[in-house]
């Protein structure tokens, strides 16, 4: 028989003790024990997300989302939220492209409590029809809600701009015509295919031990398959050749919605430390560069700020900005070339200082939190396949050089700028 295999990764005197554990499974147990926290949050990571569901199932694992907190043979749907609160703690979850996140956070005392209901929420689901069906009517009222914020269709117009009509350009709740036709049957043959231990990462961060976790993880998961299972094969990331460079929704709206930028790198190319400073200076607050431009020294818009995202083997930049109408092609000329301009001149010495600090200043702050120090080993676990600890992520950060900035300017901001708007105009109004 198979043994656990647990390993200490880091150990940090002013931080916690992080220990992971493979059990005989596959099931992946992390922990970062905080002796000075009270309180703990605890996460179940699934490796399966938007970009693995075939054209008939988009938006499965979206509906699972909401499903598995719909009942299960030992609590109802009722049960699972008011066990969590009457202790006074959160539960939610989450949907992404490549994975799905269900987190809970309570006072360290009612750990048992906690991964309890979470274990039996993410392992012993009903998935009944009649929840089905409830959960349909609640996920196609949130579509239609979407559909209503110009700010949320302009960056899903983007997203399918930029990856294409594929799993990676979807809509992450799929459609009201995929959410209407994906049937019971299908959704729990999607669960049962994906929710296996070997794809499956539970971490807890907090004031909690590893050994206790390591028990109750045992006790609380066990109805899952048991006996090691490969993980499903990933679908790959298929991409257009070419994105679209232009895509417009006319929608008569008192603000025009503009979002600008393009495809990226992977979440494990190294360069996206050099693209997270350059991120920071072009649109990272209120000093950054587009924000003066744009909005202090030209009063054109109320929001800019830049953003970027990383997937498996690709990522994107992207500026979003709402302004008047009538400044929606102005503003977007003001971000193309001020893009441009990076490209050309690089940055000065003072911004790349403020962008190294305003990216370690933010990871430092938010590992204060049992929260954000679980979704650190969630994201590292599952998706990077290795722990970094905070010392040597902010070591990276730290390294970035003008030079680098200046490549990875060169290569990525180089490339034909994709212009997603959502306002009262059409295509001309660019064009």
């Amino acid at each position: 028989m198979s043994r656990s295999q647990t390993r200490t990764l880091i150990d940090d005197p002013l931080g916690g003790t992080v220990r992971r554990t493979v059990l005989p499974s596959g099931l992946c147990v992390v922990t970062e024990s905080i002796p000075a926290m009270r309180s703990a949050s605890l996460g179940a990571w699934v490796g399966v997300g938007a970009r693995d569901e075939a054209p008939e199932l988009s938006g499965a694992s979206h509906f699972l989302e909401h499903l598995l907190f719909k009942g299960t043979a030992k609590r109802s749907a009722a049960e699972i939220s008011e066990a969590v609160e009457a202790v006074g703690g959160e539960s939610n979850a989450y949907t992404a492209r490549d994975h799905t996140c269900f987190y809970e956070r309570v006072l360290a005392d009612d750990l048992p409590l906690a991964l309890d209901v979470l274990g039996d929420a993410v392992s012993s689901s009903l998935i009944a029809d009649k929840d089905v069906e409830i959960e349909r009517g609640v996920i196609l009222e949130e579509i239609a809600a979407s559909a209503d914020e110009p700010a949320e269709v302009v960056h899903e117009l983007f997203n399918r701009a930029v990856f294409g009509d594929g799993p990676m350009g979807r809509d992450i709740a799929g459609t009201a015509q995929s959410v209407r036709a994906i049937t019971p049957e299908q959704i729990r043959d999607f669960y049962h295919r994906h929710y296996l231990p070997s794809n499956l990462v539970v971490c807890v961060a907090g004031g909690v031990d590893h050994d206790e976790v390591l028990k109750l993880v045992r006790d609380c998961f066990a109805p899952l398959p048991s006996g090691a299972q490969a993980p499903p094969e990933r679908r790959r990331d298929a991409l257009p050749e070419r994105p679209e460079l232009l895509s417009v929704e006319r929608e008569d709206t008192e603000q025009a919605h503009l979002v600008v930028g393009c495809r990226t790198m992977s979440r494990k190319d190294e360069r996206t430390y050099a693209l997270g400073v350059l991120n920071n200076v072009l649109g990272g607050g209120m000093s950054s560069r587009l924000f003066q431009a744009i909005r202090e020294e030209r009063g054109l818009a109320y929001t800019v700020s830049s953003s970027t995202s990383y997937f498996g083997s690709t990522g994107s930049f992207s500026v979003y900005a709402g302004c008047g109408p009538d400044n929606a092609r102005e503003v977007r000329d003001l971000v193309v070339a001020e893009l441009a301009r990076v490209v050309a001149d690089g940055i000065t010495e003072e911004e790349l200082h403020r962008g190294k600090k305003m990216y370690q200043v933010g990871v430092i702050m938010a590992m204060e939190d049992s929260s954000s120090r679980m979704d650190w080993l969630g994201r590292d676990e599952l998706l990077y396949g290795e722990l970094m600890s905070v010392d040597e992520d902010l070591a990276r950060n730290e390294a970035v050089t003008m030079d680098a900035v200046r490549a990875v300017a060169a290569d990525i901001l180089s490339q034909p700028m994709t212009t997603a708007a959502v306002g009262p105009f059409d295509r001309g109004a660019f064009e």
